[in-house]
């Protein structure tokens, strides 16, 4: 049986940045005509102190203001099964990186802060990627191609601090709201890549 391509989002407490990063990237996914059985995107957070809460009411208005779904949402604390399962690490921080490096190093090559692999996504040649088509398996194998070719263009530099995105958990909704929009600037890059609309990359 083909399984989707995995993306895990990482926070601190798996409340605000992760989920809005989670449920964007899904709806952008939608947009593009892809189904649950293509892509798989679960969060959780290293902190683990808000497991089994809903999503921050503040981050659950910024992804319902840009067309996601916030319903079923429970907070987990991150577990190594978790890195395990997925293809795609995001971390909202390059200290939470760190954080998963150490608990699998095995992950290093498909770990990387958020803003770092939206800008170093605008390096990879998607037309050398193989095709995605319309199936799990097309999906899957452009997706570890993707996230190969972005840790190549990441070599051995080291993420940059503009990279991470800040914590607006407490903060006015305007601070929830350009934290999303940043996100927002990334999951609709990749959900083009591994779909493969380019025109919708930009």
């Amino acid at each position: 049986m083909s399984s989707p391509f995995s993306v895990l989002c990482v926070c601190m407490g798996n409340i605000c940045r992760s989920p809005m990063a989670e449920r964007l990237l899904v709806a952008d996914a939608l947009a593009l005509g892809a189904s649950s059985d293509l892509l798989y995107v679960h969060g959780a957070g290293t902190g683990g102190w808000h497991v089994g809460e809903p999503m921050d009411p503040q981050a659950a208005k910024q992804v319902l203001a840009r067309g996601g779904d916030v319903t079923d949402f429970r907070a987990r604390k991150l577990l190594a099964e978790h890195v395990d399962a997925s293809d795609l690490v995001l971390t909202a921080t390059g200290e939470q990186v760190d954080f998963i490096r150490e608990l699998r190093p095995d992950a290093a090559a498909r770990t990387f802060v958020f803003g770092e692999f939206g800008r170093l996504l605008r390096e990879v040649d998607l037309a050398a990627l193989p095709p995605a088509g319309r199936d799990a398996d097309g999906v899957h194998a452009r997706g570890v191609a993707l996230v190969e070719a972005v840790d190549r263009a990441r070599a051995d530099r080291a993420p940059l601090p503009e990279d991470d995105l800040d914590d607006p958990w407490g903060r006015p909704d305007a601070y929830f709201s350009r934290v999303a929009d940043e996100v927002h600037a990334v999951t609709r890059p990749l959900s083009a890549a591994l779909f493969h609309h380019p025109a919708k990359s930009r």
